[in-house]
């Protein structure tokens, strides 16, 4: 595995740190800043809606630059976002910060799954995605608590600046250790073609598996801590605790996700919407259920988010592996967040407690019908591969994909 693949992962760990962090400083930045904690909260929101309108404007601006000044721009602009937010004395600079901070985000993970296609072979590239984004998994299990606790310490400002200097130290491993590349694999780097990709309907499809299966467990994740303290019975205290099991699921789920998806790139994602309905709909059945709703959330953690690596991988083999095509899919993640987390408070508004785990199972089985196409494609190029005579020879060979993984 190429030594840059790890550091484009430590690049997302410090901007994913920076996204999560708002949610473990909320009571500090309220007071500080003078408004309410959901006044706070709207600064998450703003975060993702930054994340899913801008990033992709923000990548064709940088697409003219070549990968790594395109990734050194993007950290310029993060650091500049972050420290605002350090500095910030009222809630509209604040805000500014976040939106800031936001965009350059998607930015830097389109680009860098980019980069990390255009450094490794097709056949390991499942598995480079995977480090890559353990960035994404590693920023919920260590870089929220991580931000929490130097801010209950030291100030939530203080928390901000830690991030800024994480972020620094990645830029600098990111010029030292990522290698000049002249453009990314799989496009020529015009901004024209990369658009007129988007013009295939199958590619829109696949980008909608994603926001259902992102859609799906942020519909629960969102809600876990209510769950488990008013439902299970679990107290305030050790729910940290097993959120931060739920953590180091998604980590190994990732892990083995990446290894699986080269080959069974659909299947992967197919079996993890299933099992997702599964642990979810079993998960609002056994609620109350202590061992029960603790081994149900870990499911969720290792076959939920964990489908990035397949889902990036079939984005890529539909589209390209251009920096912009990375980018819209981000954006479409990003939506799964913001559909299942509005969704899920509007479900445990008016249904209860357990009903945004329904509808993350409800979310993970419109996940299985937008695969369905797929199975039709593959059976289709089954049957044109037969020969037309029994014993004879096919007149030519049907291609079934770069990884014969059986995706065009």
């Amino acid at each position: 595995m190429p030594r840059a693949v790890y550091v484009l992962a430590l690049g997302i760990f410090a901007m994913v740190t920076s996204e999560f962090a708002v949610a473990g400083l909320m009571p500090p930045m309220a007071e500080g800043l003078g408004v309410t904690i959901p006044q706070i909260g709207y600064l998450i929101t703003a975060f993702a809606v930054a994340m899913a309108v801008g990033g992709p404007f923000l990548t064709v601006a940088v697409m003219k630059l070549r990968p790594r000044p395109a990734l050194l721009v993007l950290f310029a602009v993060f650091l500049a976002g972050n420290a605002l937010a350090a500095t910030a004395t009222g809630y509209g600079a604040m805000l500014t910060a976040r939106v800031i901070t936001g965009v350059a985000s998607q930015a830097f993970f389109g680009v860098a799954i980019s980069v990390c296609s255009a450094l490794t072979r097709e056949e390991i590239r499942g598995r480079a995605i995977a480090v890559v984004m353990n960035g994404l998994m590693l920023g919920t299990l260590l870089g929220l608590p991580m931000a929490t606790f130097v801010g209950g310490r030291l100030g939530w400002r203080a928390a901000f600046w830690a991030i800024t200097a994480l972020a620094l130290i990645a830029a600098l491993v990111t010029a030292a250790g990522v290698p000049r590349l002249d453009r990314p694999a799989g496009t020529t780097g015009a901004v024209r073609e990369e658009i007129r990709v988007f013009g295939k309907p199958r590619l829109w499809l696949v980008l909608s598996t994603s926001t259902f299966i992102i859609g799906a467990t942020f519909a629960a994740f969102s809600y876990f801590t209510p769950i488990l303290t008013e439902v299970t019975g679990f107290d305030a205290g050790t729910v940290p605790l097993l959120l931060i099991a739920y953590g180091a699921a998604t980590v190994v789920g990732n892990t083995v996700v990446g290894r699986l998806a080269d080959r069974h790139t659909v299947g992967v994602q197919a079996a993890g919407l299933g099992l997702n309905v599964l642990f979810l709909a079993a998960f609002a059945l056994l609620a109350d259920r202590g061992a029960a709703a603790v081994a149900l959330m870990m499911g969720i953690g290792l076959v939920g988010v964990t489908m990035n690596p397949a889902m990036a991988l079939r984005v890529q083999r539909a589209g390209n592996s251009g920096p912009l095509v990375n980018t819209v899919h981000s954006s479409f993640i990003t939506l799964g967040v913001i559909l299942g987390s509005f969704l899920g408070g509007v479900f445990l508004t008016h249904f209860g407690l357990r009903a945004p785990l329904w509808l993350g199972a409800a979310l993970a089985v419109l996940g299985l019908f937008t695969l369905l196409p797929e199975g039709s494609r593959s059976r289709g190029r089954r049957e044109s591969a037969r020969p037309a005579v029994p014993g004879a020879a096919a007149d030519a060979p049907v291609p079934v994909g770069v990884t014969g993984s059986g995706e065009a």
